[in-house]
């Protein structure tokens, strides 16, 4: 299973843990906007920010934190594999 692949299911796990527990029927799609669907506000994209330093030991920066990087479950499984890549180099 590719990297990135297995990066979006982990967040999809935390997201759905934290964040939609009370919408079991919401369906959300590897480029849904999380802050456009609702899924996540302000508070929780801070707590999006520190699980996926802990989970895939990165650090993000500033300016790091954008919709291009984590907007979506896909731009988070790119942005992590990109970070973990430059670890890794």
């Amino acid at each position: 299973m590719p990297y990135e692949t297995q990066v979006r299911g982990r967040v999809r796990q935390f997201l759905v843990e934290n964040f939609l527990y009370m919408r079991p029927d919401f369906v959300l799609g590897d480029d849904d906007r999380l802050l456009e669907r609702g899924v996540v506000d302000s508070m929780g994209v801070a707590e999006m920010v520190t699980f996926i330093e802990d989970e895939f030991d990165i650090k993000t920066s500033d300016e790091d934190i954008s919709e291009a990087n984590l907007g979506s479950l896909r731009a988070i499984g790119r942005f992590v594999a990109q970070k973990r890549a430059t670890i890794a180099a």
